[in-house]
């Protein structure tokens, strides 16, 4: 089951400070937006708040036309949500293996996935056995990658998962994300700072400036241009 989001008027911070206002935007089942900006601009925040991490968060946010504002994560985990952050958010001290387990039980339509996955990234199925605290960065990016897209969510969440990675691995993830858009449809929002990424991958691009929508477009180049500028500091 694919997923659709609708996000109205969505204001968020942390305590007393406000990071994000008044943010809307829409996401009809299978599509994808990737929302760009520089650092400090509340790409994350948005993120956080979607999640239900900010319990402070205002407006609305509706999943398939549910309420879903205020809703405890674990919940929104069960309705097919799945985040995969920019930081290393991996158990370190347990192996890839076991990382692996811990987001889908053993089966055999999760092995059938899991081969899948790791047609794109070999070297986690080489290091199964090996503590993925041990892995290097971007080994680490590839386990939250393969570790989100295990359970086959329907709607993904993904916080700048090219930062820190080589070109060739860039290539891949925007490879395995579009076969995940193809194959199952999945609905995706995407925080990057990597505007030929998020040009490559977005049925429509959104630039995030102090915590607002400053510009919206289809990914088309004519637009790059004006993107640019709104990425200006």
């Amino acid at each position: 089951m694919v997923a659709s989001l609708n996000v109205e008027s969505l204001t968020a911070g942390y305590g007393a400070t406000t990071i994000i206002r008044d943010v809307s935007l829409s996401l009809e089942p299978g599509q994808c937006l990737a929302v760009i900006g520089r650092n400090g601009m509340g790409k994350t925040t948005l993120l956080k708040a979607l999640l239900g991490y900010l319990p402070g968060a205002r407006g609305s946010i509706r999943v398939n036309g549910a309420e879903i504002l205020g809703m405890p994560t674990h919940q929104l985990v069960r309705r097919g949500l799945a985040y995969a952050p920019q930081e290393a958010a991996i158990f370190a001290n347990l192996t890839v293996r076991d990382n692996l387990a811990a987001v889908r039980k053993p089966s055999p339509a999760a092995t059938r996935r899991l081969s899948w996955l790791f047609e794109f990234f070999p070297v986690l199925a080489d290091r199964l056995d090996q503590k993925a605290g041990t892995l290097s960065g971007g080994e680490q990016k590839m386990l939250i990658l393969t570790r989100v897209l295990l359970p086959e969510p329907s709607l993904l969440l993904i916080d700048e998962i090219s930062d820190g990675l080589q070109p060739k691995m860039v290539g891949t993830v925007r490879e395995v994300l579009t076969q995940e858009r193809r194959e199952r449809g999945t609905t995706m929002l995407i925080v990057e700072q990597n505007i030929d990424l998020s040009f490559a991958l977005a049925d429509r691009v959104a630039v995030l400036k102090l915590g607002q929508v400053a510009f919206d477009c289809a990914p088309d180049p004519a637009h790059r241009p004006e993107v640019l500028l709104q990425l200006a500091p």
